[in-house]
């Protein structure tokens, strides 16, 4: 990688660095500079309290002001903040610009974590009421964050980031993964990505190209992507937004090239969006992007909006808000395409080598206890479990209830007292899942305690509800599967 690839020279780099770093442009830095109360209103885009904190000018205050609070600043001072690196070098590379009072940031250059800082282009919170370019490269928003959490965080030879922006899912991959590939169709996006990875000392191969185009025949042991899911005709006014495919086909067509990008037990982890249609099920629809890819699948919606709202964000997202025309003719798409919302979620997809995958679509809205990543991991832990043990093994098994398990009841007062109507069982952390079960469930649930085997809780069952002990065997399987899949029952180590 030479100076053409990044935004400044490898010594400019390096020069930056010692600037952040002698300066504390930390995220602990900032916070120790603002208080807990300015740094709080702050993430609130309330930066009153930042700006009475910094009226000093040191280093610090200058960069936070600079980059933080998105001020105008005199030259000497930024001069100053940026040393030992040129002044000149920063203007050249679009790190600040001139404007009639001084100096203003031209890129955004945000702390992240304890140690990181990410690279991207300045936000349209910013810079109200002027429409992002084209080729515009996002910083850490919600989508980024969403993924960092989702991803399975093991130890790995080769990982890939498709649609790598400016590197923040890289940064995470170069802490677990041997070597990191990350693609980009915007040439201005792996500048700023391979930005990032110098002035946080890595260097990962960053190949340009649409989708998994720069990468055909190879793979890797774990993919990730926050590509350009947004749904609508197709399109395209913005690389970080739009793919140029129709409706969910950018996420269709991920799930059809993984087979192709996975090693033996490999992974892959996107966001998608995906289109729920009148008179069709939308987990049928996303489960079709996975017949005969031979993986597992396992697919998390964790929001649902409806056409006008989810228009109105992505048109605001890209300060476009004030053309009603682009609006208008994206909501006539949805309803010639008789869409009634577009939901959002990860998908998770594992390379297991069986002819039988596991593929589960599910609406996981509730509140998942983080990291996502682990839950997810544990997942695909327990399908391996399963997938190991017939019948007799399970029969042999001893299970636990996870602990804090609740119960919740639903009961109607009737003439002879209550009736329970509804019982469910809540998982009090992970993801958080709710389980209606019967009584015999309940009573096999309530009796797992790890201290015998499921063989002998279902003979004694079967004497208490007057059921048939080989009955009640052949039908515990596909229970006790479900409940070790959900992980509300685990299987105790002999």
């Amino acid at each position: 990688m030479d100076g053409d690839d990044m935004l400044l020279s490898p010594a400019g780099v390096d020069q930056l660095r010692q600037a952040l770093l002698g300066a504390a442009y930390t995220s602990s830095g900032i916070a120790e500079r603002l208080g807990p109360q300015a740094t709080s209103a702050m993430a609130r885009n309330d930066f009153r309290a930042a700006l009475r904190a910094t009226g000093e000018r040191d280093p610090l205050d200058t960069l936070i002001r600079l980059f933080v609070c998105g001020q105008t600043e005199p030259e000497p001072a930024v001069r100053a903040a940026l040393a030992p690196l040129p002044l000149a070098d920063a203007l050249a590379a679009g790190l600040v610009e001139r404007v009639d009072s001084g100096l203003r940031q031209a890129i955004d250059l945000e702390p992240y974590g304890d140690s990181w800082w990410v690279l991207s282009d300045v936000p349209a919170s910013a810079r109200p009421g002027l429409p992002l370019p084209a080729d515009h490269v996002l910083g850490i928003g919600g989508a980024t964050t969403t993924l960092v959490g989702a991803t399975i965080r093991r130890p790995v030879g080769s990982a890939l980031d498709l649609g790598t922006g400016s590197g923040v899912q890289a940064l995470h991959l170069a802490e677990h993964a041997r070597s990191v590939t990350a693609t980009d169709v915007s040439d201005r996006s792996l500048r700023f990505a391979a930005t990032t990875a110098a002035l946080n000392g890595h260097r990962w191969e960053l190949l340009q190209g649409d989708l998994v185009s720069p990468v055909a025949g190879r793979r890797f042991d774990l993919v990730v992507s926050n590509p350009p899911f947004v749904v609508g005709p197709g399109t395209t006014t913005h690389s970080y937004r739009d793919s140029g495919r129709v409706g969910d086909g950018v996420a269709a067509e991920l799930a059809a090239a993984a087979p192709g990008l996975l090693t033996e037990g490999g992974t892959m982890q996107y966001l998608a969006n995906w289109l729920h249609v009148a008179g069709e099920d939308w987990g049928e629809r996303v489960a079709g992007w996975f017949a005969g890819t031979g993986l597992d699948a396992w697919v998390i919606q964790r929001e649902v909006a409806d056409p006008m709202a989810y228009v109105d964000l992505w048109l605001a997202d890209a300060s476009e808000a004030a053309d009603p025309h682009r609006a208008a003719a994206w909501l006539d798409w949805f309803d010639a395409q008789k869409v009634e919302a577009v939901g959002f979620g990860v998908v998770n997809l594992r390379r297991a080598g069986h002819t039988d995958p596991v593929v589960r679509i599910e609406d996981l809205r509730q509140v998942v206890q983080p990291p996502m990543g682990e839950q997810i991991a544990a997942w695909f832990d327990r399908q391996d479990w399963l997938r190991a043990r017939d019948d007799d093994a399970l029969l042999a098994t001893r299970f636990r209830a996870v602990d804090g398990l609740r119960l919740r009841q639903e009961a109607t007062m009737g003439d002879e007292g209550w009736a329970v109507d509804r019982q469910v069982l809540v998982q009090p952390h992970g993801l958080r899942w709710t389980e209606e079960v019967d009584p015999l469930v309940l009573a096999l649930v309530g009796g797992a305690n790890g201290q015998v085997a499921l063989r002998e809780q279902l003979a004694v069952l079967a004497i208490a509800h007057d059921v048939p002990a080989e009955d009640l065997a052949d039908a515990a399987g596909p229970i006790i599967a479900h409940l070790v899949e959900r992980g509300v029952l685990a299987p105790v180590a002999d």
